[in-house]
């Protein structure tokens, strides 16, 4: 067993309006993000297959011409290589979870 604490990890601060820290397994990569208000999420894709949980604020997120706003508890699954982007609408606590895991987050 291996126990962690987001709060005590320096965060990855390379994208604005984006704070992230990161845990990696053998299996997954888990992201947790501090989104500030009015940051866009730049469409993108990747092979990795992606559940995003919505742990505070307003999000929106579109994928394949369809939009939907997350409250808090809300989530969407995208699959890998699936085009994807959004919007906070509010500041936002984010939890993404990525199968397998993201070798380029490692190196952040």
């Amino acid at each position: 067993m291996k126990s962690f604490d987001f709060a005590k990890m320096a965060p990855y601060t390379g994208r604005p309006g984006f704070a992230g820290r990161f845990i990696h397994t053998e299996g997954a990569t888990v992201a947790h993000w501090e989104i500030r208000k009015g940051t866009p999420l730049a469409d993108h894709s990747h092979p990795h297959e992606q559940v995003t949980v919505l742990l505070s604020g307003k999000l929106e997120l579109h994928c394949g011409g369809e939009s939907r706003t997350l409250s808090p508890g809300q989530g969407i699954v995208f699959a890998g290589g699936e085009p994807h982007g959004g919007t906070a609408l509010e500041d936002c606590l984010v939890m993404d979870v990525f199968c397998p895991p993201r070798e380029d987050f490692k190196k952040l």
